[in-house]
């Protein structure tokens, strides 16, 4: 138990090299399986992770699924139901459901395919001393070629500004504060960071600390190219430049000299992002030859997502969602209102 305050982390120099010190956190993770393929090696994750944190898993699965998990997990760590009942976006119920009975005020956030290290987890908490949430980076490991691909991705975002990782720590207060962030959005990421922006909270970009993430299958992730491009309605800037991908390419289809000049900085950008916060150590430079890749498949997916908004939304546990991310002045504006003076 904590009696609010984060703990002041030793350097990794000083940590005893037997047993790393406990860190006084809450590991929340969301979950909602339909499979168990990944069961033993989430188990065994989990059992490492239950000798740096306390950890709690909030399990949206089936009834049969939940029992067999409750079994795997019995005496390991704290296995419970998603008991947030509104909004469509199961992720955050779970989230919320976690945050609500969390023992310590540091959390970690995680989805179930992110794979933290001691030196790592114990990074994010420690910064959570200076700020409201810390947005680590996440990286494939191992790297099939769709996890290449969606890499090119993520360096893109690195060189730019920063990528959206699967995990987060968070301040319990913080959120508590707010009433909790909305969870009838698909970019759920995105409405934490605005929230927490939007409460007066600090954010904190870290993209040295490295955490490593297994990929997908092939089968998921492609058919996640419409769902992610459909993220970007909540950034408008983003959206009108992947949305311009696919006339660009057509205006200069007669003008290659001029196409592959503008695919040459986008490498570059790339690399940049490569390179930056010691990236070049969990990304192969072979990830950039995907980049033209995944600049086609954003430019087709995006049309596609614009589309799909006409028709009322991207289809989402038997319902469609409108909303990517609420803007920040309207995540203000809702603040204001249910915390009036």
């Amino acid at each position: 138990m904590t009696d609010g305050r984060l703990p002041s982390m030793r350097p990794p120099a000083m940590r005893a090299a037997a047993r790393p010190a406990g860190i006084a956190a809450e590991y929340v993770l969301p979950l909602r399986w339909g499979s168990d393929e990944g069961l033993a090696e989430l188990t065994a994750y989990l059992g490492r992770l239950r000798e740096w944190v306390d950890v709690t898993v909030v399990d949206g699965s089936d009834a049969p699924r939940f029992a067999a998990h409750a079994r795997a997990w019995r005496g390991l760590v704290r296995h419970v139901p998603v008991a947030v009942t509104e909004g469509a976006n199961g992720k955050v119920r779970g989230v919320l459901t976690g945050i609500g009975i969390a023992r310590h005020e540091a959390i970690v956030i995680a989805d179930d395919d992110v794979r933290y290290e001691y030196e790592s987890l114990s990074a994010v908490v420690e910064q959570l001393r200076t700020a409201d949430l810390v947005k680590p980076q996440n990286h494939f490991v191992p790297l099939p070629w769709h996890a290449r691909w969606d890499t090119a991705r993520t360096l893109l975002n690195r060189g730019l500004s920063a990528d959206y990782p699967g995990t987060y720590a968070v301040r319990r207060s913080t959120i508590t504060a707010t009433g909790g962030y909305d969870a009838d959005v698909l970019f759920e990421n995105l409405e934490l960071e605005r929230t927490v922006r939007a409460a007066g909270g600090r954010v904190c970009t870290r993209s040295d600390i490295l955490v490593a993430r297994r990929p997908p299958s092939a089968r998921h992730f492609l058919s996640q190219r419409v769902r992610q491009a459909y993220d970007s309605w909540a950034q408008p800037w983003r959206l009108a430049l992947e949305a311009s991908i696919l006339p660009v390419a057509v205006c200069l289809r007669r003008r290659p000299a001029a196409l592959f000049a503008v695919v040459a900085v986008l490498l570059a950008v790339a690399e940049r992002g490569r390179r930056r916060h010691g990236g070049r150590t969990v990304f192969p430079a072979s990830s950039l030859l995907w980049v033209p890749v995944w600049l086609a498949e954003r430019g087709l997916a995006t049309w596609v997502a614009i589309l799909l908004r006409l028709r009322g939304g991207v289809r989402y546990n038997g319902r469609r969602l409108a909303r990517a991310a609420h803007s920040a002045r309207a995540i203000r504006r809702r603040l204001r209102a249910d915390h009036p003076g």
